[in-house]
Parts: C-alpha cells; sequence; structure tokens
C-alpha cells in the first residue's frame, strides 16, 4: 500500500510534507519550516510521528523541528555532509542509503548544488520523490554553494526516474517560473498551458506542488538543456547541455 502523503503550506510560501504508512501507522515528517501547521496536521489526521528526513539546513527547512518534536519525539534522519550545521541527526545518510517509513523504503540521493549535501528522498513503492530546493516545479533552486554544472547533474539524475513519479518540492514558487519558463521555451505548448493552468490554480489558492516527473521533463527548463528547441532559442544549437543549463540558471538568477 502506497504512503499517504499530504501537503503542508508553511511560512509564505514553502511546504512540509506527511508520509504515512496505513500498514504501520508509521509516519515521516519532510522538512519542517514551521511548526504550528505541521502540529496541526497531526492532530488532525492522529497520525503518530515516528521519522524526519531532512532535506538541507536552510533555515526555512528546519526551524520549526524543536517545536515539533518537543511534541513528538521521533528519529531524525539528514545528510551526513550536511551534520554540522543540521539539527541534531539520530541517522546520517549519504547518496544510496536506504530510510524505512513503515513498510516503505526509500533511498537517498544526493542533489547538491543549491546547498553542498543537499538530498532527496525517493521513494519507488509509493512512486514519490521529495526535492525540497533541487528539482521545483517548474524550476529549480538557486546555485548558493555548489556549481551549475554540479546542479546540472544533480538535476539528471532526477530526470531519469519514471515519469509518473511524483515531485513534493519544497516551494509554491510555480507562477514565477513559469514566467520565466516561457521566456526560455516560448514556442513549447505544453508550458504554454501548463502556464496557463498555474495561474487558474493560484488565482483561486490551489497549490500547484506537487507535479508529476513527466510534467516537468516536457515544461521545466532546467531539465530541457538538451532540446534543440530550447539551445536554438538561446543561439546555442549544439552547445554542451550543462552550458546551456548553466545559461538558463543564469539568466533566472538575472530574472
Amino acid at each position: 500500500m502506497p504512503l499517504d502523503i499530504r501537503t503542508i503550506p508553511c511560512l509564505d510560501d514553502n511546504y512540509a510534507f506527511l508520509a504515512h504508512d496505513p500498514e504501520t501507522g508509521d509516519t515521516a515528517l519532510i522538512d519542517a519550516p514551521e511548526a504550528e501547521p505541521i502540529l496541526t496536521m497531526l492532530a488532525e489526521t492522529g497520525w503518530k510521528l515516528t521519522d524526519v528526513l531532512v532535506t538541507h539546513h536552510h533555515y526555512d527547512h528546519v526551524d520549526g523541528l524543536a517545536g515539533i518534536l518537543a511534541q513528538h519525539p521521533a528519529r531524525v534522519i539528514g545528510a551526513e555532509a550536511d551534520a554540522h550545521r543540521l539539527p541534531e541527526l539520530d541517522v546520517q545518510v549519504t547518496e544510496g542509503d536506504k530510510v524505512t517509513v513503515g513498510s516503505e523504503t526509500g533511498v537517498v540521493i544526493d542533489v547538491s548544488g543549491h546547498t553542498i549535501g543537499h538530498i532527496a528522498f525517493h521513494f519507488p513503492g509509493s512512486k514519490a520523490i521529495f526535492t525540497a530546493d533541487s528539482l521545483m516545479a517548474l524550476g529549480c533552486g538557486r546555485v548558493f554553494e555548489g556549481t551549475k554544472p554540479q546542479m546540472h547533474d544533480s538535476l539528471q539524475k532526477l530526470a531519469t526516474l519514471p515519469g509518473d513519479t511524483v515531485v513534493y518540492s519544497g516551494h509554491e514558487y510555480t507562477a514565477s517560473n513559469g514566467k520565466f519558463a516561457l521566456t526560455i521555451d516560448p514556442g513549447n505548448p505544453d508550458l504554454i498551458s501548463r502556464v496557463r493552468e498555474v495561474t487558474e490554480k493560484r488565482a483561486s489558492g490551489i497549490p500547484t506542488v506537487p507535479s508529476l516527473l513527466s510534467e516537468e521533463l516536457a515544461t521545466n527548463p532546467f531539465l530541457r538543456a538538451h532540446d534543440p528547441a530550447v539551445q536554438a532559442h538561446l543561439g546555442m544549437e549544439g552547445a554542451n547541455a550543462t552550458d546551456v543549463f548553466t545559461e538558463i540558471r543564469t539568466r533566472k538568477d538575472n530574472f
């Protein structure tokens, strides 16, 4: 039975997620931007928090952790490479390590770029991946600590997953990401249609996260650096995809 996953809006534009295993009753929290909305969701569902999966050290992904653990003691799992600046970890993981939520097994993927030591958690049995600030809906995180080629390599790992994988990313940036995407891939009918849908959802206050990986592959410019139409629009026909990605990310930084 797949994980029952709930999306929790936090702060101004963050998301946290609860992933519940119906078979065992175990529940994992992915990131903790602030305590109150997460505690509220735990109370509403009656779920027992057993694990916290931390993607990276930025405050808007960990600041609520202490308040949550004070009421719901749980095992905290995060990257070994990030342990020196994360809240205290019970389990330190690296790429390829397995994590369990009840009877569900997930795999750790190193997606460094936004930060060094940023990780994603892939649960293939539930067709779910928690990507935080690496792959986002119609975008990717700003490269603060790594390099743009490193970020491109990280996104390419995610691009190889099955298209029906559901991407649970960390922010509601989709509308602004879509406006930028149209400057890179203006002739893409799938993108045009998706931006229209995103605009309608946001006007109604509906979250645009999560998204399907197949949607991202078809419309997210940061996954399309290899595409001839994108390259032609940038005047980079035949260029190395890493160089094209670097140009796209640089343009987004200045957008």
